[in-house]
């Protein structure tokens, strides 16, 4: 499809007002957010030498990220997306000043994991900005549908150009230039979309009233789908570590932050077309055939590993690899959106973004041991690996996606926990 063509088929979905304000802005802080992993994986590898140091502290951030996430969603639905977006991003600024400092002063590594585990109340501009999208086509899901394409393309365009921008910084100016440009960049992008306050949803009624309701964990889906993004985060934790320490060891170290963009950029142009696409069989089936295509084209990038392929024809089989992902992530949050009533809809993605960050904490601290440890590009196996058993579970958990009526189901699930 021409690219004009394609911009003129989501032109439709800024015809609200304030819609091209808040996504803006919201690019800002996931721009952000994209270029933390890399930023800090740099920083660690040339300041203390260690990659495996570089990785288990990534895995403490992300880790105590996904308990405070769903909290910090919780207190959305509860409170609004202002009134609580605000103090987490200036709260968040401080740790992460104070782990530049402790890198910057040689200070003990215990340091480096209490600050990095402190920077956990970032906010989730990504699915407040999809709760947004929900309230202003709540009436057509064809609309919907094409809205989170679009965020999810607009996910992996961060992706894409965040790395880049980040192993830019730290490889020509310092390696601390990535992560203090990225503090920067999420805490206006924060303040910014929280500014955007005529396209905030309105809180449901019995959130204004302070009633109190159930984990959005009780519904079955939603444990689905959370085991099946940890998996995928895995893929992309695993995928991220793995490449940096490989170019590394060929003495390309420069060359990391282009070949994670192709990742990327692979899902955003899937992304992109997925969205133009009339669904026409049911979410669930469509998650299902999504993890199947990510768990075989996950076998490319160790393909060309084993292969001993060159960069060139490494960066084709991740540019293939990325393709898969962007429709396993719409269509989950589509999913998501589904199973859960709507005073739920900010923890609910939340926790399945928290399900993604406790995987790519783990695959990135594999992958940083396998660096270490083994040789030259065999973390390639675990993203390979992490595809398969996202399959594997989302087809165990089938049945509880494909259920009509699975909205209407959640809420009665929810309510009897009140």
């Amino acid at each position: 499809m021409p690219p004009r063509a394609l911009l003129a088929s989501y032109r439709r979905l800024f015809a609200a007002p304030g819609a091209t304000a808040f996504t803006l802005a919201g690019l800002l802080g996931r721009l952000a957010l994209s270029m933390n992993g890399v930023s800090l994986v740099v920083l660690l590898a040339e300041r203390r030498g260690s990659y495996a140091l570089a990785g288990t502290v990534s895995a403490a951030g992300l880790a105590t990220g996904a308990i405070g996430m769903p909290l910090l969603g919780r207190l959305v639905d509860r409170y609004g997306q202002s009134r609580v977006a605000v103090p987490a991003a200036l709260y968040n600024a401080v740790p992460l000043a104070a782990l530049l400092l402790c890198v910057r002063l040689g200070a003990p590594d215990w340091t480096l994991y209490a600050c990095w585990a402190a920077c956990a109340a970032a906010p989730n501009l990504g699915g407040m900005a999809r709760a947004r999208w929900a309230h202003l086509h709540r009436d057509d899901p064809a609309a919907r549908h094409l809205a989170n394409s679009f965020e999810q393309a607009l996910d992996e365009l961060c992706f894409m150009a965040g790395p880049v921008l980040a192993t830019l910084l730290c490889t020509t100016l310092a390696p601390e230039a990535g992560l203090l440009t990225a503090g920067t960049l999420g805490t206006a992008g924060a303040l910014l979309f929280a500014a955007q306050r005529r396209t905030e949803p309105p809180l449901p009624a019995r959130a204004a009233a302070g009633q109190r309701h159930g984990s959005p964990l009780r519904a079955p889906g939603l444990r689905v789908l959370a085991l099946t993004f940890l998996a995928t985060g895995m893929v992309f934790g695993a995928t991220e570590v793995t490449t940096v320490a490989y170019t590394d060891a060929l003495g390309h170290k420069a060359a990391a932050g282009p070949l994670l963009a192709l990742v990327a950029a692979g899902s955003c142009v899937a992304g992109l077309l997925f969205g133009l696409l009339t669904p026409r069989r049911a979410p669930g089936v469509r998650f299902l055939l999504g993890a199947a295509a990510m768990a075989g084209v996950l076998l490319l990038p160790l393909a060309a590993r084993l292969g001993g392929a060159g960069l060139a024809v490494l960066g084709a089989a991740l540019f293939a690899a990325g393709t898969a992902t962007a429709p396993t992530m719409v269509t989950g949050m589509t999913l998501v959106q589904e199973l859960l009533p709507q005073r739920q809809f900010n923890e609910g993605m939340a926790v399945a973004v928290a399900g993604i960050v406790v995987g790519i904490s783990a695959g990135a601290a594999l992958a940083g041991t396998l660096a270490e440890h083994a040789p030259p590009g065999t973390g390639y196996a675990l993203p390979a690996g992490a595809a398969a058993l996202a399959l594997l579970i989302a087809l165990a958990g089938r049945r509880h996606l494909r259920a009509p009526g699975a909205r209407e189901n959640a809420e009665r699930v929810v309510s009897a926990s009140v």
